[in-house]
């Protein structure tokens, strides 16, 4: 079981972070990715971290700017995101998968959050 939070409303250019918490003490070998949906919108692809070796990879419109990043011993991964923009308002999701390489795509997680809403105010 996945738990997201951390979003909230914030202004262009501010920053948040967002957690996800996993209920399984095997969390560190699992592969976590964070996804996006934007009012009506499809879910993307935002970042996803390995856990064999913290390989992470970004979508380009997101390079630069959040960071995805883990703490096994907390069971959490965590996504910084600074210099918001309007554009990154949605509701986040943190999914998580046994894959061993990073993989961005809806139906490859097996696992998912239930997904904590990010506004960004112009």
């Amino acid at each position: 079981q996945l738990q997201a939070s951390g979003g909230g409303l914030v202004q262009a250019g501010g920053s948040l972070r967002l957690s996800c918490l996993a209920s399984r003490s095997t969390f560190s070998l699992y592969t976590v990715g964070w996804f996006r949906q934007p009012p009506g919108k499809e879910r993307e692809f935002v970042a996803a971290v390995t856990y064999k070796d913290d390989t992470t990879y970004y979508t380009d419109s997101v390079k630069g700017r959040f960071t995805i990043s883990r703490d096994n011993a907390k069971n959490t991964v965590y996504l910084q995101m600074n210099s918001l923009k309007p554009e990154d308002t949605a509701v986040y999701y943190c999914a998580a998968d046994l894959s061993v390489v990073v993989i961005t795509r809806v139906s490859e997680y097996d696992y998912w959050g239930q997904g904590t809403l990010v506004t960004v105010s112009s």
